[in-house]
C-alpha cells in the first residue's frame, strides 16, 4: 500500500504532532507499506538547517520513510497551492493508494481536495488545537469544516475532541489513542552523569540527590507555564526542589513571563535543556520524581504517555485525552484546570509519599502496556484503510 501522509510538521520539529505523523509512519514502513511524507518548512523549523526557500523541495529517507519538506511562503494560501500540486505531481509519477492528513485547517484541507481532485480515498486525524482553537478562527473555519465534511475517514485521538468534532458535524469520527513504544519509553535507573552535566547553575548547584519536578515539550501558556511557575514557587519556599523542562520556552509573551519569574525567584533551580532528541528522552524521564503536565487544553499527550511507560508519577490537568489516560488516584493524578493551588497541592502529596509514588508509577506503565501500545495504534490505522476500501 503507498501511503501519502500530509502534515504540518514532522521531526525534527517540535511538538506532539511532529512525533505522531513520524510514529505512524514509521508503523507503517515497518509493517511493509510504502509511506511519504509532505511537509512545509518555515525557515525556522529544522534545527541545523537554513531551511527552503518559498516552493523549494527537499527529500530524505528517515527510518525507511521517505520525507519531501518544502518551503512555505509568507501567504497561508500559496502555501498550501504548492502543497497540493505536489501531491498531484507525485501521485502522477507514483501513484497512492490513500492520502492521509494530520491537523485539519491545512494537511487536512489539502488531503481531502487532492484525494476528490485525484478520486483517492482521505483519512484526516484532529489532534487537538485543529478543534479547539482553529475552528473558531474564521480564516480557518473553513477549511476545517470542508475536512470535516468531505474526508472518507476522520479519526482522533481522545473523546473529548470527538465530541466537539461531533459538535461541528454529524458524522461518525473513530478514536485511534495515540502509542508509545514501551520497549524505549521504560523505567531506567538514574543517570548520574547526565544529573551532573545538567545540574550546575551559577557554580553551586546540582541536581544529583535532589528533588526532581519534571515537564517535557515547548513550555508556553497554552501548555499551563503560569501554573507550573506558580506552583513551584510555593513549593520551593518549603521543600528545596529542581524544575527540569527537557525542552524549550517559546519566544515571545511566555519567554518573557518566564525570565520575570526568574528574576523575581531567585532562590529558584530551573534548568531548560533546550532541544532534546525524542530518542534521547528515556535517560531524562529516569532523572523525574514527578512529571507534571498542567495543560489547559490538549489532545492525547505523548508526554503523558511517555513519562507513564517510564513508571513516573503523573499529574496532569484532567483536559482532553488526560481524561482517557489517567484514573485519578490508581495510575496518575488529575488537577482542574487553571488551579494552580491544587496542583501545588498534588505535587507536595506526591513528594511525600514516595510509596504512593512507586504504586502510581508501576499502575501508569502498567495501563500503557494493556492500552496504548505501538501495535494498538497501528492496528486500529489499517482497519480504518480496510474499512474504505484499501488494503493491499
Amino acid at each position: 500500500m503507498k501511503i501519502a501522509l500530509l502534515s504540518e510538521k514532522y521531526t525534527p520539529d517540535l511538538g506532539g504532532l511532529a512525533i505522531s505523523v513520524g510514529r505512524l509512519g514509521h508503523l507503517l514502513a515497518d509493517a511493509g507499506h510504502d509511506v511519504r511524507v509532505f511537509a512545509p518548512t518555515p525557515s525556522t523549523a529544522i534545527r541545523a538547517d537554513p531551511g527552503l526557500l518559498p516552493s523549494e523541495r527537499r527529500t530524505h529517507t528517515h527510518g525507511g520513510v521517505r520525507v519531501t519538506r518544502f518551503g512555505a511562503h509568507k501567504r497561508v494560501d500559496d502555501t498550501l497551492v504548492d502543497w497540493f500540486e505536489l501531491i498531484v505531481e507525485e501521485h502522477r509519477r507514483e501513484p497512492f493508494d490513500l492520502l492521509q492528513g494530520y491537523f485539519l485547517p491545512q494537511a487536512g484541507f489539502v488531503t481531502v481536495y487532492a484525494g476528490k481532485y485525484l478520486n483517492l480515498p482521505s483519512v484526516v486525524s484532529i489532534r487537538g488545537n485543529d478543534i479547539e482553537r482553529a475552528a473558531f478562527d474564521p480564516s480557518r473555519f473553513s477549511h476545517v469544516m470542508y475536512a470535516l465534511q468531505n474526508a472518507d475517514v476522520v479519526t482522533t485521538n481522545a473523546s473529548e475532541l470527538t465530541r466537539k468534532a461531533t459538535a461541528f458535524v454529524d458524522r461518525e469520527i473513530v478514536l485511534i489513542p495515540n502509542g508509545v513504544d514501551t520497549q524505549h519509553f521504560k523505567p531506567l535507573e538514574r543517570n548520574e552523569a547526565l544529573a551532573e552535566a545538567l545540574g550546575v547553575e551559577n557554580g553551586k548547584w546540582k541536581v544529583a540527590g535532589s528533588t526532581v519536578l519534571g515537564f517535557v515539550g515547548e513550555l508556553r501558556e497554552k501548555k499551563g507555564l503560569r501554573a507550573l511557575l506558580d506552583a513551584y514557587a510555593q513549593i520551593n519556599k518549603i521543600h528545596p526542589t529542581t524544575l527540569l523542562i527537557v525542552g524549550e520556552i517559546r519566544a515571545g509573551e511566555d519567554r518573557q513571563l518566564f525570565d520575570e519569574f526568574r528574576s523575581t525567584n531567585p532562590d529558584s533551580h530551573i534548568i531548560v535543556t533546550g532541544y532534546v532528541a525524542h530518542e534521547d528522552l528515556p535517560a531524562y524521564y529516569a532523572l523525574m520524581d514527578v512529571f507534571v503536565h498542567p495543560s489547559l487544553r490538549d489532545g492525547m499527550p505523548n508526554a503523558v504517555l511517555e513519562a507513564m511507560a517510564c513508571g513516573k508519577t503523573v499529574i496532569a490537568t484532567a483536559v482532553g485525552g488526560v481524561t482517557n489516560v489517567i484514573q485519578d488516584g490508581v495510575n496518575g493524578m488529575l488537577v482542574p484546570v487553571h488551579e494552580a493551588g491544587r496542583l501545588e497541592a498534588a505535587i507536595t502529596e506526591a513528594l511525600a509519599q514516595p510509596k504512593k509514588r512507586d504504586q502510581l508509577g508501576r499502575s501508569a506503565r502498567e495501563t500503557v502496556l494493556r492500552q496504548f501500545t505501538l501495535e494498538k495504534e497501528l492496528q486500529a490505522n489499517l482497519a480504518i484503510y480496510q474499512k474504505i476500501g484499501v488494503s493491499k
